[in-house]
C-alpha cells in the first residue's frame, strides 16, 4: 500500500473498532451464523459484514440495533454504539462533534470552504478526495457518510438556532467544477429558507474585516455554557473560559455586521446561480 494514503483516523484493526468488530464476530459465530447468512438478514454484503467485524468500516447506528437483537447480544452491541458513532470522527473533531449535535445554538463563520452542515454530499466528497495528504479511500467515504449524519440537526424536534457568515470566495470556488458547485448553492437556498436558519454572505468588497484569525464556531449547550471552537490544519481547540469566548462571540457579532443580511445573501446566492 502506498505509504502517502492514509489510513482511518481511528486506524485500520485498532481501538473501538477492533473491540466491537471482535464481539461482533463471537455473537454470529455464536448464533452460528455465516458472513453470508447474517449479511442477508441485515441487507448488508458478506464482505461488508467482514469490514465491520475487522474494524475497517464503521458500522451504522441501525445496523449495531439491527446485530444486537438478530444476535441476542443482550445489549452489548448496543453498549457500544455511542463510541462507535464518535470513531467516524477524526480525533480532534470527536469532542466538537459531540456538543455540536446537542447544542441550542451554533453560530459558524467560514472562510475556506462551505460549512459542513450545509455541505452536499457530492461537496462533501470532493472536500475530502482534495484533502492531503491523500485519505484512503474507505476514510473518503467514513468521513462523507459522517459529515451527512451531523446534518440531522435540523431535523431534530427541538430546532435549535443556527447562523452561518460565510465568505463570498467560498461560494465562488467551484470545488468539485460547477455542476457540484451549483447543487451546493442550490442547498444554500433550501436551508436558507428553514426558520431557525440564517445565511449571510461576506462580501470581498468590504474594506473592514473581524474574522482575519480564520473560521470557528460558537456553541451554546442546553445547560447555557458558551464554547468557542476553532480548527486548524487538523487540530482544534474547544475554549469554555469566559475570556476567549467572549472574543470570539465579539467577532462573530461584528462579522454579521460587516455581512449582507441573510436577505440580501439569499438574492446574492440566486443570482450567482443565473450567473452559471
Amino acid at each position: 500500500m502506498n505509504d502517502e494514503v492514509r489510513q482511518p483516523e481511528n486506524e485500520v484493526g485498532a481501538g473501538i473498532l477492533s473491540v466491537f468488530g471482535r464481539q461482533l464476530k463471537l455473537f454470529r459465530e455464536r448464533a452460528e451464523l455465516n458472513r453470508v447468512g447474517f449479511g442477508s438478514l441485515t441487507g448488508y454484503s458478506a464482505s461488508t459484514i467482514a469490514a465491520f467485524e475487522q474494524g475497517r468500516r464503521i458500522p451504522p447506528s441501525r445496523f449495531i440495533d439491527q446485530a444486537d437483537d438478530l444476535l441476542g447480544a443482550g445489549g452489548v452491541l448496543l453498549a457500544g454504539k455511542e463510541e462507535v458513532a464518535r470513531s467516524q470522527y477524526p480525533t480532534f473533531f470527536r469532542d466538537a462533534a459531540k456538543l455540536e449535535a446537542e447544542a441550542v445554538e451554533l453560530h459558524v463563520y467560514a472562510n475556506q470552504a462551505v460549512p459542513g452542515l450545509l455541505q452536499t454530499e457530492e461537496y462533501a466528497r470532493s472536500v475530502f478526495i482534495n484533502w492531503r495528504p491523500l485519505l484512503h479511500e474507505d476514510v473518503v467515504e467514513q468521513r462523507v457518510t459522517a459529515r451527512l449524519a451531523r446534518q440531522e440537526i435540523f431535523c431534530r424536534t427541538q430546532l435549535p438556532t443556527i447562523s452561518f457568515v460565510i465568505e463570498e470566495s467560498v461560494l465562488r470556488r467551484p470545488l468539485g467544477g460547477w455542476g457540484i458547485m451549483r447543487g451546493q448553492l442550490e442547498q444554500f437556498l433550501l436551508h436558507g429558507h428553514r426558520r431557525n436558519v440564517e445565511i449571510q454572505v461576506l462580501s470581498t468588497e468590504r474594506d473592514e474585516h473581524a474574522g482575519l484569525a480564520g473560521p470557528f464556531t460558537l456553541i451554546e449547550t442546553k445547560e447555557g455554557r458558551r464554547i468557542a471552537y476553532v480548527e486548524a490544519q487538523q487540530d482544534s481547540r474547544l475554549y469554555t473560559a469566559r475570556k476567549p469566548v467572549r472574543e470570539i462571540e465579539e467577532q462573530y457579532g461584528l462579522l454579521r455586521a460587516q455581512a449582507l443580511t441573510p436577505r440580501e445573501s439569499l438574492a446574492f446566492v440566486e443570482k450567482l446561480l443565473g450567473e452559471r
